[in-house]
């Protein structure tokens, strides 16, 4: 089954909802998400979306703030862009719907949070990252030129690779002219053609045994590229949010926004001790590097599985009126936040590397864009400033819809794209093959490329991860696809870019943090 489309957007976060909507009346849109168009690491982002829109908030301090966090590896032209458009981007999200907490006169209540300089963070109570997810699923929903596919996952990008022509890394004529997705309702392959592809997928936090993205965040967009040849970057970059709600039991993991630190949240060691002016002068609000280290440290320190976050001192105003769902969610597993600390481990929750774009969005593959997660813009640098995500995700979007729409009259369908070819491949005999290796593949990232880091322990990763790649690569030229074979391939190519980017920047720097091995 073949289907043409002028823009095809894979994935239903900000970055591709948005891009979605601006480029929707030039064209025909089809929205390609891998299970509901709800599901998303957009939807379970907290804290907020910063942008400077008040004084004495001013760009040159946002631009510092996030040059500094980045630890000297951000692209300055490219912050700067990304914070200047910042207001009018959220004039935009305001037009399509999303709805940010207010004063009571009327202003914005803005709030601040590590690294931060001045309160600029616009949010929803605590969960901004649902209710801009549910505005933009509204208009999507009634755009006339808007076409969404659920349950359907992305399997490879088409190049010039599956009309059988040679495609080599770094060359400057690959094209992208659509995708091969995988129908899970139907278990049927479809090939959609477009003249451009945004690639929206998000990010790969299921590399890891612990983190807080949900479960369809498994590297898919990142793997696609990587098989087609494509630029990618910073991937020794993963960030680890020093606050997940440690609740052994659950996955994924809760996120303790960021925003808890900074209304006041107190980081305390197991005896209730307060720790982090030993690591940094900025205590509890440094920068969320600084904190996974400082939290993995005392964790090693003390010998315990967490940390405690101490809101108890919290008014009842704040703690209700900003913390809603954090508070609920406490109080389920029978933590009441007013009396008791919140045991919290890192998790993680980030990655600030991947498909390398440029200042309109473009990958080295002709046609294709990049926005969100997925991608690797110059933003973060070696670390993200918290609650930058967001707004690269929607800065990016905009940044790409104006450049599809100048070029998608001069781009044409590709022509004699053949159909997915399965013949001879059958059913996995044993399903729990392919889970077994996911864990194995989860425990070996955590357990060796995680917060800390030493050349031999990433050199027992690639080996470990090496052994399980080949069993998985002679497994998916045998089987018919499904979604859990074709993530544990992708979980394994991400797991190496990793391991392999880690080997590469030997020095510690931000987010990548090499120890000696003893």
């Amino acid at each position: 089954m073949q289907i043409s489309t002028d823009y095809l957007v894979i994935g239903s976060g900000l970055a591709g909802l948005s891009f979605a909507l601006k480029v929707a009346d030039t064209g025909s849109v089809t929205i390609l998400t891998k299970t509901k168009l709800d599901i998303t690491n957009t939807s379970f982002a907290q804290g907020g979306i910063a942008a400077v829109i008040s004084q004495p908030d001013n760009f040159a301090s946002h631009i510092n703030d996030t040059l500094v966090a980045g630890a000297g590896l951000c692209d300055r032209a490219v912050v700067e862009k990304v914070i200047e458009i910042a207001p009018h981007l959220i004039h935009d999200l305001l037009q399509w719907g999303t709805q940010f907490d207010t004063a009571q006169n009327g202003d914005f209540d803005l709030a601040r949070e590590g690294g931060h300089s001045e309160f600029r963070v616009l949010h929803h109570k605590d969960k901004t990252g649902y209710e801009i997810q549910r505005a933009l699923c509204e208009q999507v929903r009634k755009h006339p030129n808007i076409r969404i596919i659920e349950d359907c996952f992305a399997i490879d990008i088409i190049t010039q690779h599956h009309l059988g022509k040679l495609v080599k890394r770094h060359l400057t004529d690959i094209e992208c002219y659509g995708a091969y997705a995988l129908d899970t309702q139907n278990d049927t392959i479809i090939t959609i053609l477009a003249k451009i592809t945004m690639l929206a997928s998000g990010g790969a936090g299921h590399i890891y045994s612990n983190t807080t993205n949900p479960a369809v965040a498994t590297g898919d967009g990142i793997a696609m590229v990587y098989r087609a040849k494509g630029i990618l970057d910073n991937m020794e970059f993963v960030q680890f949010h020093p606050t997940a709600l440690y609740n052994p039991k659950e996955k994924p993991a809760f996120l303790i926004t960021e925003a808890m630190r900074g209304a006041g949240g107190i980081l305390k060691d197991i005896s209730g001790n307060e720790f982090m002016h030993k690591y940094d002068e900025r205590g509890s609000l440094a920068p969320r590097d600084i904190v996974a280290r400082a939290i993995d440290s005392e964790m090693k320190i003390h010998g315990s599985e967490f940390v405690y976050l101490d809101c108890r001192h919290f008014s009842e105003e704040l703690l209700h009126g900003h913390f809603p769902t954090i508070y609920e969610k406490c109080l389920s597993i029978g933590i009441d936040i007013s009396k008791q600390m919140i045991p919290v481990t890192p998790a993680a929750h980030y990655f600030c590397g991947g498909v390398k774009v440029d200042l309109h969005g473009k990958t080295n593959i002709q046609n294709l864009y990049a926005a969100g997660e997925v991608s690797c813009t110059g933003l973060h640098g070696a670390n993200r400033l918290a609650s930058n995500s967001l707004l690269e995700a929607i800065a990016y979007a905009d940044f790409s819809a104006k450049s599809a729409t100048q070029i998608l009259p001069t781009v044409a369908f590709a022509q004699h794209i053949p159909d997915w070819d399965d013949k001879g491949t059958t059913q996995p005999e044993e399903m729990i093959l392919i889970t077994q290796n996911v864990k194995e593949v989860q425990q070996i990232l955590s357990n060796y490329v995680g917060i800390v880091r030493s050349e031999v322990r990433l050199k027992r990763a690639f080996n470990r991860l090496w052994t399980i790649y080949m069993e998985t690569e002679e497994l998916y030229k045998q089987s018919k696809l499904s979604p859990r074979l074709c993530e544990l391939r992708n979980l394994i190519q991400v797991g190496y870019l990793v391991i392999k980017a880690a080997n590469a920047r030997k020095k510690s720097i931000g987010l990548h943090y090499m120890a000696a091995y003893e």
